[in-house]
């Protein structure tokens, strides 16, 4: 909450696959504490439980709510590998808390109280891209760490062109040089982009 802001303009310092799921939980029936109260508990006990044991390879978090209703988290994971073996652990606290919401959903006891979700995305290098300005770090960067954005390229497009190499040090297309890191050196691109007409630009 009160991390020191890094200046100027930062990237994600991953490498390899970028492991990222998305687990979260809607309150159905407000009214229902006895059923979601346990449910957004289960969740916060399951992050201090990984933040406790980070062999099991969750890298970093961030707690979300896009609704007075809906809560979710944001996790960063080592490997898609490490994420499997803690969601089936028998020693893990995820497995028994999707014991008993099985149980109960075979007994007929789950009544639309709680929704629960989640989403699952394995980004291979050169598929994910990031950048930081002024911020301390944050989200993919604070999972794996941060560098200056020029070590990985001015442009997203240079960025995502990045491979890292033996010792983790790669190589990237700097394409053009200034002007904002999410911007791209496309002037053809620019120029198809002035063709279209007014009223299809505004669906775009």
């Amino acid at each position: 909450m009160f991390a020191k802001p890094t200046p100027g303009y930062t990237t994600a310092a991953a490498t390899g696959d970028a492991v990222v799921l998305l687990i979260g939980m809607r309150i159905n029936r407000f009214w229902a504490v006895h059923h979601w109260g346990p449910v957004f508990f289960a969740m916060l006990r399951m992050l201090y439980e990984l933040a406790k044991q980070p062999e099991r390879g969750l890298r970093g978090r961030i707690l979300l709510t896009a609704s007075p209703r809906t809560y979710y988290v944001v996790q960063y994971w080592e490997s898609k590998e490490k994420l499997y073996a803690y969601a089936s652990a028998p020693d893990g606290f995820h497995h028994t808390v999707w014991g008993i919401a099985n149980r109960k959903l075979r007994e007929g006891r789950l009544r639309q109280h709680v929704g629960l979700w989640h989403e699952t995305y394995m980004a291979p290098e050169g598929a994910y891209e990031s950048v930081y300005f002024d911020m301390p770090p944050f989200g993919l960067a604070a999972a794996h760490g941060s560098l200056p954005v020029e070590s990985r390229g001015k442009s997203a497009r240079a960025r995502l062109a990045f491979r890292s190499g033996a010792g983790g040090e790669g190589k990237a297309d700097e394409g053009a040089s200034g002007g904002c890191p999410l911007a791209e050196a496309a002037p053809v691109e620019a120029a198809q982009a002035e063709a279209v007409p007014a009223k299809e630009k505004r669906l775009i």
